[in-house]
């Protein structure tokens, strides 16, 4: 997720600086951004160290232009891979990386995709109720159209962590009754309407009330959580020992994806012994060690100059020796 931006300022990514130092970025290391976005860790990567070089992964076609303008800058230095995150265990030795110094994941949506108003992603302005990162697959329009109302009530509850979840698929299928929501501020209306208290509960934690229900549907139209869960295996796959894996992400279900991962990870034995009983062998060697004991938050300075940095969790981990749990996987890559 990136700050907002004018033409006078470029974007800027949530804790930049912080996912740098975090990478422990050294010259001659190969780095992954896994969201390239507008680029802003990529470049601050690139200009960290001599002689380093990134690969970036992103979905969205609106990428490419700014890949360029760092590509022009740092030749020879940069690359970027048109496709998931998720399938970097594929995508990348497909192209003759097999190992890597570091990976960084900036999770959520850009402000490429949340200020334009045409990719459907904002509830505070109006557009179509798309919400596709890539472009293909079925849109929010789709879902909110054509789901069953326990089946849209479930998805809301899950993975939008609404309480009333029931109330708002409900209202979702009777305004759906009388005409397809086809559009973010009329879908945005439904929602306000449907949750009791929304104007004091905006009023008392400036959250709107449609917040839940535009991230639940999100997330399910770009298969997100499953897609930061073959992320963090493919990096683990990719990042050779003493790696760093650097992960900023904006909401809980994210960022407990995130702490399992490192948590699992990282409670295996040091290393199999032949002198240790046959139980604790069977546990597997740990592939991660914890940077850190709780997750980072933005600075107070940061929060101030751009809101959206204020729920943004960052963690760390290092790789260890152990074989990945996950191999890689070269075949078939995008």
């Amino acid at each position: 997720m990136t700050a907002l931006s004018t033409q006078a300022t470029p974007h800027v990514p949530v804790m930049r600086d912080e996912v740098v130092e975090a990478l422990a970025v050294r010259a001659g290391g190969v780095y992954v951004d896994g969201t390239f976005g507008a680029g802003g860790y990529t470049r601050a990567i690139l200009a960290a160290a001599p002689g380093c070089a990134v690969w970036a992964i992103d979905r969205d076609p609106v990428a490419r232009p700014h890949a360029e303008a760092v590509a022009a800058a740092f030749p020879d230095r940069f690359r970027l891979i048109q496709g998931r995150f998720g399938a970097m265990g594929q995508s990348l030795p497909a192209r003759g990386v097999r190992a890597v110094t570091g990976v960084a994941l900036d999770l959520g949506i850009s402000s490429l995709q949340v200020d334009d108003p045409a990719r459907g992603f904002s509830f505070l302005r109006d557009g179509p109720l798309d919400m596709r990162m890539g472009g293909d697959g079925p849109s929010a329009a789709d879902l909110v159209n054509t789901l069953d109302e326990d089946v849209l009530a479930d998805l809301i509850h899950a993975l939008g962590e609404e309480r009333h979840a029931r109330r708002v698929a409900r209202a979702i299928v009777a305004a759906r009754a009388d005409a397809p929501l086809t559009r973010t501020g009329a879908l945005a209306a439904v929602v306000r309407a449907a949750i009791p208290g929304a104007a004091r509960q905006q009023a008392r934690d400036g959250i709107d009330p449609a917040t839940r229900t535009f991230q639940a549907l999100r997330l399910r139209v770009n298969d997100e959580l499953d897609e930061l869960v073959a992320g963090l295996e493919g990096a683990e796959a990719l990042l050779a020992p003493g790696g760093r894996l650097v992960v900023v992400s904006f909401h809980s279900l994210e960022d407990r994806l995130v702490k399992d991962f490192i948590r699992d990870r990282s409670e295996g034995r040091p290393n199999p012994s032949r002198h240790l009983p046959t139980a604790a062998n069977d546990q597997p060697p740990a592939t991660f060690r914890a940077i850190g004991r709780k997750a980072r938050r933005p600075a107070d300075a940061e929060v101030v100059a751009n809101p959206r940095a204020r729920s943004a969790r960052l963690r760390v981990a290092e790789r260890t020796e152990a074989p990945a749990r996950t191999p890689l996987d070269p075949g078939g890559a995008p």
